[in-house]
């Protein structure tokens, strides 16, 4: 009897043993939920994104492509980082940087020419307002440039460019009071050189009443350069 009431005691002891490790499992599976739970919600670290908030700042700023709901656009561009034109740049032409001719607009009675600019160096340069003429000896003063004509950006040549300037001799009238031209004198806007050149053909016939010039531009416009 008291071997039997000992093994009772001891299942009994193993029993309780048994039933507070049961009782510890459930409550730490407990705290173990909650506690994942917690990580589950937490949010992720700025590194999980593969980039720093800094990063982030920083793409912004620099027109990188962001996905809104489907659609692109373009990140504004930071301060520094837009171009500035070739105008902005380029020095001005000078006689030595360009080659200039001209030659005889329409037909007879020739009132007018084109006084074409080539740009012959090896650099960009900026062609300024419109060409400094003077025909004749007997009057010193440019000849006038026609506002109408002023394009709306400034002429930029690149190497091997040329641009052009549309200049009135006269009206192509009998009783007119002209004098005969075969070379005159050209300066650029910007440049104290001087240019010479030969007047086509059998030359000119200008009237200082009349004459007038228009600004140098990349082509002659329909217009523009009525006048």
């Amino acid at each position: 009897m008291s071997t039997f009431r000992q093994r009772t005691t001891l299942l009994a002891a193993a029993s309780t043993a048994v039933l507070a490790l049961a009782l510890t499992a459930c409550g730490g599976n407990g705290s173990g939920t909650e506690a994942a739970g917690s990580a589950a919600n937490a949010p992720a670290p700025a590194a999980a994104s593969g980039r720093t908030a800094e990063q982030a700042d920083t793409a912004k700023g620099t027109g990188a492509v962001q996905n809104t709901g489907g659609s692109h656009r373009t990140g504004a561009k930071g301060p520094g980082t837009a171009k500035t034109s070739g105008s902005a740049s380029a020095p001005d032409c000078t006689t030595k940087d360009v080659s200039l001719r001209a030659a005889y607009h329409d037909g007879p009675p020739y009132t007018h020419i084109v006084l074409t600019a080539k740009n012959t160096s090896g650099h960009s340069c900026r062609l300024k307002g419109y060409p400094e003429i003077q025909f004749l000896e007997s009057h010193r003063e440019n000849v006038p440039a026609v506002a109408k004509s002023k394009p709306a950006a400034p002429v930029v040549l690149t190497p091997g460019t040329p641009a052009y300037a549309l200049v009135r001799l006269s009206n192509g009238g009998v009783d007119e009071n002209t004098e005969p031209v075969t070379a005159f004198s050209v300066m650029l806007q910007g440049s104290d050189g001087l240019a010479t050149v030969n007047a086509p053909g059998a030359g000119l016939a200008v009237d200082p009443a009349k004459w007038a010039t228009g600004y140098w531009t990349y082509e002659l416009r329909n217009g523009a350069d009525d006048f």
